[in-house]
């Protein structure tokens, strides 16, 4: 069951890692992808974004933060190794090896490794953010884009209602 657990959080994970590959800006009323690539996020506005010295030192900058750190795959290694020796150990009660102890500290390492991952990241779009509206100050034509999505702050659930005649 715990195993059950691990591998839909980490499919999870996984697929939200996805979700910001298909953003997308508007130029001149046509669609433009943000992000070509997982490697390069904001690579698909550098043709508008280094017309604009300040913006182009921006997006360099939100690249370069962008780039994954070893610091957090050592942290995840880490919280992974210890959820698998918390499963394969014997469950001695009286050690450091305890099942449940290396077991649940690794998963809470992963948890919090990846809240920290969120919130850097969401730090880090901020520089995408000024980066789009340094060009619009100065140029055209203007870049329609947030990272941050459409503004709407609401939470709740939206129910469509279609009617055929």
């Amino acid at each position: 069951m715990k195993f059950l657990v691990a591998v839909l959080f980490m499919t999870y994970l996984s697929y939200a890692a996805n979700e910001t590959c298909s953003r997308v800006a508007v130029v001149n009323y046509q669609e433009v992808l943000v992000d070509f690539s997982s490697s390069k996020p904001g690579e698909g506005l550098r043709y508008y974004l280094e017309k604009d010295k300040k913006a182009k030192v921006l997006l360099d900058e939100y690249q370069e933060k962008s780039k994954p750190s070893w610091r957090s795959a050592a942290i995840s290694t880490t919280g992974t190794l210890m959820m698998l020796g918390g499963a394969l150990s014997s469950g001695n009660r009286d050690t450091f090896g305890d099942r449940n102890l290396l077991f649940f500290g690794g998963l809470s390492i992963i948890v919090l490794n990846y809240f920290y991952s969120k919130e850097d990241q969401s730090r880090n779009e901020h520089l995408l953010q000024r980066s789009v509206n340094e060009y619009n100050k100065r140029n055209n034509p203007k870049i329609y884009f947030s990272p941050f999505g459409d503004g709407d702050k609401s939470i709740g659930v939206s129910l469509g209602i279609t009617e055929e005649f």
